[in-house]
């Protein structure tokens, strides 16, 4: 006789699990100072935030430095204050966020093609 709940345990742990998105490793590091510190935490997030990044570069008018910045501050900020959006520190904002966000994406899109 088969071991049913064996079976479907072994049969999951062989299934990898569908990531949403993707995931990354943030880590900051401030140097400089006698005694270096450093910060690291993951986030997951639906888009590729390299590629985005990338875009930004390639199309915001900004420099290199400056596009990595802008595109990754945008991809930690945005999924929380939209998962989020009527916090009290998020209410006012978010609608100038949202007009932001339409004038970046306008911008870089005339600029990059695919």
């Amino acid at each position: 006789m088969k071991n049913t709940e064996t079976d479907t345990a072994a049969s999951l742990a062989a299934t990898p699990a569908k990531k949403r998105g993707h995931e990354y490793r943030i880590t900051i590091e401030e140097v400089g100072i006698e005694e270096e510190k450093t910060l690291t935490f993951m986030v997951q997030d639906r888009e590729d935030m390299l590629e985005i990044v990338e875009k930004l570069k390639q199309g915001s008018g900004l420099d290199a430095n400056d596009a990595t910045r802008v595109g990754v501050a945008l991809r930690l900020l945005g999924p929380v204050m939209m998962a989020d959006r009527k916090h009290p520190l998020f209410v006012n904002f978010m609608p100038h966020f949202r007009d932001f966000m339409q004038n970046i994406k306008a911008t870089v899109k005339s600029t990059v093609k695919k």
